[in-house]
Parts: structure tokens; sequence; C-alpha cells
């Protein structure tokens, strides 16, 4: 008969060899590779089998935590830093395949378990931001290539929280679109367009996420930051953020998503005439980015 630890041994082999008729050879070795670390760890730490059932019923909670408005899976990636290494992983090879460009493509980031498919397109100069509380602010930049080659027609898919870091979809009864667009660049590659100043927030706690980071010890805010997809035929798409320059949180955020190249000085303005002629009667914001993308 076996010893345990041998037999343990076994039974990682015998598990794989049952992918052995798998077609798909990149879902064969995933597979293979998810039960091999499955097993690993639970050797590793020699799990229980309580933990191993609380394990579960945490899963099972997540799922149940998800609708159409809330996805606590993706905060659960994103607070495990699984999020931001697949966005890492996918952008190395990205670079890999643009060696050789002018300028690197715009740094990616998590997409955040706030998205919400289907945003209006607005025309340039749009307010996102109306009706929506907190402090205005005026976005501005263009969208070029990685040689600095502007990109007309590029669509910039656009969300963000409040002016109280609180999101459309996290409003009770609330069904309307908030802080949210599509808005295409000109011909010269430019885009503008105003909605508010973004708040620093604390991710959901009332979940089991949010239970497990309690738990764990962790500080559960994000920095101030805007969310975006910019998008271009025969181009790599990003999604990103641009984060508050004087934020708190930017050294902690949560999700780990903030890259020094996305964080962004917001410059408070007086009360006139922004930079697209409109006249404001209170002080607002102004913040300025380039994006670049590179090609497929």
């Amino acid at each position: 008969m076996n010893a345990p630890d041998t037999c343990a041994l076994d039974l990682t082999e015998e598990v794989i060899a049952t992918l052995s008729g798998c077609e798909d050879e990149r879902f064969r070795f995933v597979m293979t590779q998810l039960v091999e670390h499955l097993h690993a760890f639970a050797r590793k730490v020699d799990l229980r089998p309580e933990e191993w059932m609380g394990a579960i019923q945490f899963l099972t909670a997540v799922g149940q935590t998800c609708d159409d408005k809330r996805q606590e899976f993706i905060l659960l990636s994103d607070t495990l830093g699984l999020s931001m290494l697949v966005v890492a992983l996918a952008q190395a090879r990205a670079s890999g395949a643009a060696a050789g460009a002018a300028t690197p493509a715009t740094e990616a980031t998590v997409l955040g378990p706030y998205y919400w498919e289907g945003a209006p397109e607005l025309p340039l100069g749009a307010d996102l931001g109306a009706g929506v509380r907190g402090e205005p602010a005026f976005y501005q930049g263009r969208v070029t290539d990685t040689e600095g080659r502007p990109l007309a027609g590029a669509l910039l898919d656009i969300w963000s929280g409040d002016g109280e870091g609180v999101y459309d979809m996290q409003l009770e009864g609330n069904t309307q679109m908030l802080a949210r667009g599509r808005i295409r660049t000109d011909e010269g590659g430019r885009y503008w367009f105003w909605s508010i100043r973004p708040s620093f927030y604390p991710i959901p706690m009332d979940g089991p996420v949010g239970r497990m980071i309690e738990r764990m010890g962790r500080d559960p805010n994000r920095p101030g930051h805007i969310h975006m997809i910019v998008s271009a035929d025969g181009h790599v798409p990003v999604a990103t953020h641009l984060f508050v320059a004087d934020s708190p949180y930017l050294e902690t955020d949560v999700v780990f998503g903030v890259r020094d190249s996305l964080i962004v000085p917001f410059e408070r303005m007086g009360p006139g005439t922004a930079s697209d002629g409109r006249v404001l009667d209170r002080p607002y914001w102004e913040a300025h980015y380039d994006f670049r993308l590179a090609p497929r």
C-alpha cells in the first residue's frame, strides 16, 4: 500500500492522465498546469478538510454575489493581483510584437468590475458628468500610434464613479448610465470631453471579497481614477485608467493597478473660459493625456 505522500503524488499524475484525450493543446496545457499547482498548493499548506470546505463556501458566495451590475469574481481576481498580472503578461506579449517602435504603447491596467457595455456614443466635447455629483473636469489629448501618427476616429469608451467614488451601478434602483460615454477622435487624433474629477473610494466591503480583505488586514481603497478603453482599427486596444496625481492611495491601490505613466496632474482652474470655450461660473479642473496604440 502506498504511503500517504506517494499516494498524493500518484493522484496528481492520475488526474493529469485523464487529459490525454483532450484535442485542444492549449486547454490541455493550461488544465495540466492548474491541476499540478492546485495539488502542490494543497500539499504545501497541508490543506485541511474544513479549510477546503470553507474555500468552496467562499467561492460559492462570490458567485452568488454576482449579478448584472456587480462582478464579485472580477473583484476577487483584482484584489489578489491576478487581473493585473494577466494584463501585464498580455502587454508584454504585445510589446514584444511591437519591438522597435519609437515610443511604447500606453500601459494597460485592470478593467475593474464596473464596466457597462453599450455606453452611448457622444460628440466631441460632450459632458459625461452632466447631473453627476462632483467637481467638473475637462479632459483632452491625442490618440496616436507608437510612431506618433494621429489616429483619426479612434474610440474612447469612458466611465468613472462620481465625485464621492460611487458608480452608477452602485446606486440603488438606478438604471441610467451616469458618467459614461464613448467619443471618437477628430481627423488630427484629438479628443476632448467633460466629466467630473474622480475621487478615491473603497471597494465594496459588504460581500465575501470585502470580508476577505478585512481579514487580511489590508486597506480597501483605490486612488481616484477615470477608466478608458481606447481602440482604433488595425491597433491593439488598451483598457487603462488615468489616476489623479495628488490622490491618496496611489501607493496602496487595493487592486495593484497604478502605473507611474498613468498618473496625471489635474490643474485646478478658476471660474472662466475653459480650453474648449465653455464658460463656467465655478472652479473646475483640466487634465491632459496622450494615448499611444501599438499596431496589431
